[in-house]
């Protein structure tokens, strides 16, 4: 074949591309409307904000004690099925784990509306363990059926639904409570209503032809629509990095991951010898592959920083929001008065947004990393602190939203800093794996500060054990940016 042969077939092969990458464009709409509608209507749970209230009412007549013994299985179930979920959703392609989710979700409502007794309830939060892992495939789905060059808007699209979602249904419950004075027990009825609707739409979303492990394609367009991400020019890759909010310099020393972490994988290797191999095999190539990007990805400080406040803050913050209901209940019974947890749940949740969405926009130097980090686990220890000690509900509700707003700003530069450099496998993986580590370490928190066999302290001596718990997470941090600034002192000395 002669050169002018080759540079038409090049011109044919480029045009032939750019007409697939118009096309794939063109095919983002469906599949990011359906799961945003499915998103919606996941989160849009009126009677979530009265949890407490419904079991320990009329409804299901539980003793304090007894939710207690309930809300932990939700954490156990989370972390058992953590793992194997996540491996299921890569190879059943996502749609069928997101089902899964639906299914789940209307179990837990039927089971909470019509079962009664201690086991029921502890079923009812195994499968909401299961709800909760599943999580995994409505994050990861829309990946594998749009453009790389779409990720970013799907990604925000699909994360919008599910906050405007949260917040319509806390609004919805605390109005209907407040105004109409519905029932618990109705609240629980549009519940389900709406996760049936989530599950139904869930039934007609397009099933992904690849995945990020166990179905890999050779996708020429995609592949190169990568690489002309990863080869701009200087100046424009100056460009690019002075807009991106958080900007971590890519010629930082301290920059996310070394410059000798490779791609996780050899695409068209990997994906003949997956393919080639009976499942029991492909699944431990497949595992082969995790540990070591795992080993890889952990050997950046900066990574392991956030990472390691990441899943520290994440065990608390899973901790207070199962109890948190119980302490409003002990310091005003609903019974008696009037409460106001939806309202409280909607603003938190809103607030929350919006200081993630401005601290995108704000470039914060790596030299910060620990320091702020360390300032905002001592407010963070504060606000908890203040829950448990001042016997305000209003002083517990202002507190407890100050609590959300500082995590969810922080949790939203966590994941900027640790995403910023790495693929599509390796976020998949480190996410995992912090969100593993976080449900361990609630496991043991809660064995530990609730469980009748360990200290089986009450919801008062729980919330002033996790004031301390995020007070030590400010002292380990103290020690990280002191051991980080000697380093680095001695780094300057040394040359």
């Amino acid at each position: 074949m002669g050169p002018g042969e080759s540079q038409e077939q090049g011109s044919a092969g480029g045009s032939e591309c750019r007409a697939r990458q118009r096309t794939g464009s063109s095919k983002w709409l469906y599949p990011t409307s359906l799961l945003c509608v499915c998103g919606f209507f996941f989160n849009v749970r009126p009677s979530e904000p009265f949890l407490t209230p419904y079991l320990l009412g009329p409804d299901k007549n539980l003793t304090e004690q007894q939710v207690n013994e309930i809300f932990p299985v939700w954490t156990y179930s989370y972390l058992v099925l953590l793992f194997p979920i996540f491996l299921a959703t890569d190879y059943l392609r996502y749609k069928p784990v997101i089902v899964l989710q639906g299914a789940a979700l209307i179990v837990t409502w039927v089971m909470l509306l019509y079962a009664q007794g201690l086991l029921a309830m502890k079923f009812l939060e195994f499968f909401y363990g299961m709800v909760t892992a599943s999580e995994v495939a409505y994050y990861s789905y829309i990946y594998s059926v749009v453009d790389f060059n779409m990720y970013q808007k799907v990604t925000g699209y699909c994360r919008c639904a599910t906050l405007v979602g949260y917040t319509v249904g806390s609004v919805t419950g605390q109005i209907l409570v407040s105004f109409t004075e519905v029932s618990l027990f109705h609240l629980n009825v549009i519940s389900l209503v709406c996760v049936a609707v989530a599950f139904i739409a869930s039934m007609f979303l397009p099933m992904p032809q690849r995945s990020m492990f166990f179905h890999r394609v050779r996708g020429d367009c995609d592949e190169q629509e990568i690489k002309d991400e990863g080869a701009k020019s200087s100046s424009e890759e100056h460009e690019s990095t002075a807009t991106t909010p958080l900007n971590c310099g890519r010629d930082d020393a301290d920059n996310m991951l070394p410059s000798y972490v490779p791609e996780p994988m050899n695409r068209m290797s990997y994906t003949q010898e997956i393919t080639n191999k009976k499942p029991f095999k492909g699944v431990c190539i497949v595992l082969a592959m995790l540990w070591k990007t795992f080993l890889q990805c952990y050997s950046s400080w900066t990574l392991l920083c956030w990472s390691a406040w990441w899943a520290l803050s994440t065990c608390g913050y899973f901790q207070i929001l199962n109890y948190i209901q119980i302490l409003w209940e002990n310091i005003l019974p609903s019974q008696n008065f009037q409460i106001y947890n939806g309202m409280v749940e909607a603003v938190s949740a809103l607030l929350g947004a919006v200081a993630a969405f401005v601290v995108g926009y704000v470039k914060i130097s790596s030299i910060w990393n620990e320091v702020a980090l360390l300032l905002f686990s001592i407010i963070i220890a504060v606000s908890v602190f203040l829950i448990d000690t001042v016997r305000s509900i209003w002083v517990c509700y202002v507190s407890y939203i100050a609590f959300r707003i500082i995590y969810m700003m922080l949790i939203t530069i966590a994941t900027y800093k640790i995403a910023a450099n790495l693929s599509v496998e390796l976020y998949a993986l480190v996410f995992g794996v912090n969100t593993f580590v976080a449900l361990a370490l609630q496991t043991l928190l809660t064995l530990v500060v609730v469980e009748s066999s360990m200290l089986n302290l009450d919801i008062f001596g729980q919330f002033l054990a996790y004031s301390i718990y995020f007070a030590a997470i400010a002292v380990l941090f103290l020690i990280f940016g002191a051991y980080n600034i000697i380093n680095k002192y001695r780094r300057v000395t040394s040359n």
